[in-house]
C-alpha cells in the first residue's frame, strides 16, 4: 500500500511548477496527507543592493519576504505549509528541505532544457531525482495528464 503522508512540491511559480502544485494537491487530498511547498529564489549579490537605493535591507531578505507573500496569495491559508529557502544550489535546498520534514515524495517541474542550456543552466530536477531521500515525480510542460477536472468544477462551466 502506497502511503503519501508528506507531499513536497518544489514551487518557481512557472508553468510546469503550478502542473507540479496541482499534483501535489491531488496527492495530499487523496491520500490524506500534508502539503509543503518550497521556493527556492536565486542567490542575489549583496552588491545588488545598489540597484535599489530606495529600499535599503539586505537583498536576499526582501526576495525571501516577497516569495513568501506571493506563496500566501496563491494557496488558501492553511492548505500548504509554505517555505522558502534562499541558496546557490536550488536542488540541494530542495533535497535538504525533504530530508527535513521526511517527505515521501517530491514533486518538481523541470523546464525540458537539452544540449548546451541544460550544461549551462544546470538541471535542478535532475539533481533532486539523483539525490532525493524519496521518489521524486518530476512534471514536464507537455505530457500526458493525469489528473482530471473535479466534476463539481465541469458542471459549473455547462
Amino acid at each position: 500500500m502506497i502511503s503519501l503522508h508528506t507531499v513536497l512540491v518544489a514551487f518557481d511559480f512557472g508553468e510546469t511548477s503550478q502542473k507540479a502544485l496541482s499534483y501535489g494537491q491531488n496527492l495530499t487530498r487523496a491520500f490524506g496527507g500534508r502539503l509543503h511547498v518550497l521556493h527556492v529564489p536565486d542567490v542575489i549579490a549583496t552588491t545588488a543592493s545598489q540597484f535599489y537605493p530606495d529600499h535599503p535591507g539586505d537583498p536576499e531578505m526582501r526576495a525571501e519576504a516577497l516569495a513568501l507573500k506571493q506563496l500566501r496569495e496563491l494557496l488558501p491559508q492553511g492548505s500548504a505549509e509554505l517555505a522558502v529557502r534562499v541558496s546557490r544550489s536550488p536542488g540541494g535546498a530542495i533535497v535538504k528541505h525533504a530530508e527535513s520534514i521526511g517527505a515521501d515524495v517530491i514533486i518538481v517541474g523541470t523546464h525540458g532544457r537539452e544540449g548546451v542550456s541544460r550544461l549551462l543552466m544546470g538541471s535542478v530536477a535532475e539533481y533532486v531525482v539523483r539525490h532525493a531521500p524519496c521518489p521524486v515525480l518530476v512534471v514536464r510542460r507537455n505530457e500526458h495528464e493525469f489528473v482530471l477536472p473535479d466534476p463539481v468544477s465541469i458542471a459549473t462551466r455547462i
